[in-house]
């Protein structure tokens, strides 16, 4: 096992799928971080030097926000929307969806997400 950024990645894996386990970086980022190093497609992460895996830090860290840190910019654009009072801000707050998605039957996935306490 692996360890880029404070994720585990599957040694056994291709490295542009194990890229993937991180948070904030999906496929497409995945393969243009293997396509600036010049890593083969098929390449599986147990076969990598240490010196590509410190050039893979060195990319992700450079040009991505990867992990907590886009956690932390989540959560203060959400904050932002609710302090301005916008009608994002005010579903965000209910819990409820905020693209316009129905309500009267759906949005139990949305509900479930909200992880507001009521006991006292």
């Amino acid at each position: 096992m692996s360890y880029i950024l404070g994720t585990n990645l599957n040694s056994n894996k291709q490295v542009k799928i194990a890229l993937t386990r991180i948070f904030g970086i999906g496929p497409k980022k995945a393969i243009q971080v293997c396509d600036q190093l010049g890593l083969s497609n098929n390449i599986k992460v147990n076969k990598l030097t240490k010196y590509q895996f410190d050039q893979i830090l060195k990319i992700i860290s450079q040009n991505y926000l990867v992990d907590s840190e886009l956690k932390r910019v989540i959560q203060r654009d959400i904050k932002r929307l609710i302090s301005i009072g916008c009608y994002r801000g005010f579903r965000h707050n209910a819990g409820l969806p905020l693209r316009g998605q129905r309500t009267h039957t759906n949005a139990k996935t949305c509900r479930k997400l909200r992880y507001v306490s009521i006991r006292s």
